[in-house]
């Protein structure tokens, strides 16, 4: 190598940098102090051939880099590369550099080289704690999976729903996995039964609180065979405080809306009444709201609340709607904006149009037809029967 003047030989050890001049032969000719200093060795240490044998981890590693950088001198393809190799310090640490390596004349070539020792930790730890969270979401995801499959596995069948109401769809689509919406089913010897619920939340906090709540109606319907809408509602309500508040001085915040409706086997009459839960029935074409009670199943456990019934003298062709707030709440449009109860009120008026056969599919296209790439913003249940 060509001597350097002691200017540059200055500037070449204060620079923040490693350099390293290679002749065609792969030895090198020069190394500044700082590449001295991070390695370990001295300057005579590192000249020559050595540069590609005490630097590396092992003998046929240092080769195959030394003979890649030398095919490239050869060829001329070296003009401005960069690329990262790992190296070994005298202490036998692991240390990254970055070259960036050009001509200095037609024998030489210099390589300036940074420590990215650190960036390919931080990068490795990175790549680690990805993989364990991939990992971690995959066992996450097949558990709620699983608990999806618990969960459909209590909500009836449609060939069950069909020996109570013929005439009927179910529209069941959860925000996530599982759902904190359901619907159920009931007969006994004077009533058929149709109920949804709304729980608090949505996902997995929903579904557990949608678990509990099926299992309550089933205590309340068939072993304490409670009748009248408004008392299921206040039975409900009793149950499930005694149920999330018995081991606990603490008053859970826990609950849900629902609407309970039982229509007679004796006569035409349907009885409904809701918890923050609405109904809509539709006579002569024409939308007849059955509104809720002001009041929630849970919540408010110290108030005296108060479940009206109200009971429709039903014609031949009347069909009842009932579901979560989840289809009226989705944001979506020309506008991103909620869908809110008027166009849902009417896309139901269109849907009684229809056979009750094609009514889900119906009712399907319009929510997602509004909701179009947006975020799905809530469980969603509606629930149509043709009386």
């Amino acid at each position: 190598m060509e001597v350097l003047d002691s200017i540059q030989e200055q500037i070449l050890n204060k620079i923040n940098a490693l350099v390293v001049v290679l002749n065609k032969n792969g030895e090198a000719d020069y190394v500044n102090r700082q590449a001295t200093k991070l390695f370990g060795y001295s300057q005579n240490e590192l000249l020559g051939e050595n540069w590609f044998k005490i630097t590396r981890f092992n003998s046929a590693e240092g080769q195959a880099i030394k003979q890649k950088l030398m095919a490239m001198f050869i060829n001329k393809e070296i003009g401005d590369t960069v690329f990262e190799h790992e190296f070994k310090t005298q202490a036998g640490a692991k240390k990254w550099i970055k070259w960036n390596i050009s001509f200095l004349n037609d024998n030489q070539i210099i390589s300036i080289g940074t420590d990215v020792t650190d960036k390919k930790n931080t990068e490795e730890k990175l790549l680690v704690t990805n993989a364990n969270l991939i990992d971690l979401n995959k066992s996450l995801v097949d558990s709620i999976t699983y608990a999806k499959r618990i969960q459909h596995s209590i909500l009836q069948s449609y060939d069950y729903i069909k020996t109570i109401f013929n005439n009927h769809f179910v529209f069941y689509k959860p925000k996530d996995i599982v759902s904190g919406d359901f619907y159920f089913f009931y007969q006994n010897d004077d009533y058929k039964y149709v109920i949804v619920a709304d729980c608090t939340g949505h996902g997995v906090p929903g579904a557990m609180m949608s678990m509990l709540a099926n299992g309550i109606l089933k205590e309340v319907l068939q072993n304490k065979r409670i009748v009248s809408p408004a008392q299921i509602l206040y039975e409900v309500d009793k149950e499930l405080q005694h149920t999330i508040n018995q081991y606990t001085n603490q008053q859970n915040s826990d609950g849900m809306d629902m609407a309970v409706v039982a229509v007679s086997k004796r006569n035409n009459r349907l009885h409904y009444a809701g918890a923050f839960n609405s109904a809509i029935l539709i006579k002569d074409n024409k939308i007849k709201e059955l509104k809720a009670s002001k009041f929630p199943i849970g919540f408010f456990h110290d108030t005296n609340k108060v479940f009206e019934e109200q009971v429709i003298l039903l014609n031949p062709n009347d069909q009842l709607f009932l579901f979560s707030d989840g289809y009226a709440d989705q944001f979506g449009g020309d506008r991103n904006k909620k869908m809110n109860n008027k166009i849902f009120k009417e896309i139901l008026l269109a849907a009684k149009e229809l056979d009750i056969s094609e009514q889900k599919a119906f009712i399907e296209y319009n929510f997602n037809n509004w909701k179009q790439q947006e975020p799905q913003t809530d469980d969603v249940v509606v629930v149509g029967i043709k009386l």
